[in-house]
């Protein structure tokens, strides 16, 4: 069996990745040969960005590696340690597989949703990078094939006041003039002033017009300029979403991202159906099986996955497949770094109704220094077409930012 991989980069080694392809496809050798890789260590290492973004390294026998990235949350490196034993040894290849079989394994944890298939979003995307490189793919070939050469981005925006209307609108401009995006989201469950009890999750009316004082602010100033979406974080009750809801609609707004708590698929149903303000939900609901409600009810006029949080690249796919079929169009929601935010770009590419991905770290200065790779031009990320991700994590900034008793990756 041939292992001679080392010098995978090196024009004049023995054996390429590309050699071994062709031989494998019957120009010698026997089939599927260089395609016999086994997996032989799987790391995290923690960045403290403006989330704590958990990379994680999927090392081969093959001396090639696969970077990924999971969802922030507690207890997630430690999750990817407990699944370790369930990967090493498997072929890398088989991602589909190594999928359903850490989903079973880790059903004593939860991996219906929450945490654990967030770790196991981190592993799959890394395996995803390193199928990508074994094979000389971009990884969105892996998922089909790409739509757009390009996919859009649009930027979670925060301004100095977030309680002024004004302070939102001058953002906004900002935003779209110097940064030279055209799709923008601000929050709407931001202090008023007006409060009497925010636990209770009912908004009073002076509460209603100052978040109708944001919108027309931010909506009338970038005009044509952009598209404009508003979040609300699951903070309002069925009655409250229903009356902002309509005091909105005579606004161009994109879209007023979860007005109510995710828990409850049928009030979410009927606070899209009393409106034509379009709403979207999903970042808070696991795998395809938990968006499936949302989508077959048209609770939802869009559906905003988050890719390594909900299941991972090829999960969020089979989301994105299933929302098609109902003609709603997919806005993924991302807080990650370049790693994760490339790689649900990959997705994006490889599915009819992708809207845009979201990118949340334009105030982070370093956040594109994470990779050796420019990420987002204008708005838009181009999509690779070097084999995987078609991004390098730069270890010198990785080190420089990791959270505080992290370890660094080993060298591949």
């Amino acid at each position: 069996m041939v292992r001679n991989y080392e010098s995978l980069h090196d024009p004049n080694a023995e054996y390429t990745m590309r050699d071994l392809s062709a031989e494998t496809m019957g120009c010698g050798g026997q089939r599927g040969e260089g395609r016999d890789v086994e997996i032989t260590d799987v790391q995290t290492t923690m960045v403290d960005g403006n989330f704590p973004w958990t990379l994680v390294r999927i090392y081969s026998d093959a001396g090639v590696v696969g970077t990924g990235e999971a969802y922030w949350g507690a207890g997630v490196p430690e999750l990817i340690e407990r699944m370790k034993p369930f990967v090493v040894g498997e072929n890398p290849l088989d991602i589909d597989r190594l999928f359903e079989h850490l989903v079973q394994k880790m059903s004593g944890e939860g991996s219906i949703e929450g945490v654990t298939v967030s770790a196991i979003s981190g592993i799959e995307v890394a395996l995803h990078d390193l199928a990508g490189k074994i094979l000389d793919v971009p990884a969105y070939q892996l998922l089909g094939g790409k739509y757009r050469d390009k996919v859009r981005v649009y930027c979670d925006c925060h301004a100095g006041e977030e309680a002024d209307p004004e302070s939102n609108a001058d953002e906004a401009e900002r935003v779209v003039e110097e940064l030279g995006y055209d799709a923008l989201k601000f929050d709407l469950d931001v202090p008023s002033g007006h409060e009497k009890d925010r636990a209770n999750r009912h908004l009073r009316n002076p509460e209603i017009d100052h978040k109708v004082d944001i919108v027309e602010a931010v909506t009338e100033r970038v005009g044509d300029r952009a598209d404009v979406a508003f979040d609300c974080h699951w903070t309002f009750s069925a009655g409250s979403a229903k009356r902002l809801a309509s005091a909105l609609e005579e606004y161009d707004i994109w879209w007023l991202e979860d007005p109510v708590p995710p828990e409850n698929h049928d009030v979410q149903r009927e606070v899209t159906h009393s409106t034509t303000t379009p709403i979207a939900a999903g970042e808070n609901v696991y795998r395809k099986h938990g968006q499936r409600r949302l989508i077959e009810e048209q609770a939802v006029d869009m559906i905003a996955p988050d890719m390594p949080k909900t299941g991972g690249m090829r999960e969020t796919r089979k989301i994105a497949d299933l929302a098609d079929m109902y003609y709603v169009p997919v806005a993924m929601h991302n807080v990650s770094s370049p790693v994760a935010t490339m790689a649900s770009a990959h997705v994006g590419t490889a599915i009819p109704n992708s809207l845009a991905v979201e990118y949340h770290s334009y105030q982070l200065g370093w956040w594109e220094d994470l990779v050796e790779e420019d990420v987002i031009e204008d708005g838009y990320i181009e999509i690779p077409e070097e084999p995987g991700l078609g991004v390098t994590l730069d270890m010198d900034v990785v080190e420089e930012h990791m959270v505080e008793g992290e370890t660094l990756f080993d060298e591949a």
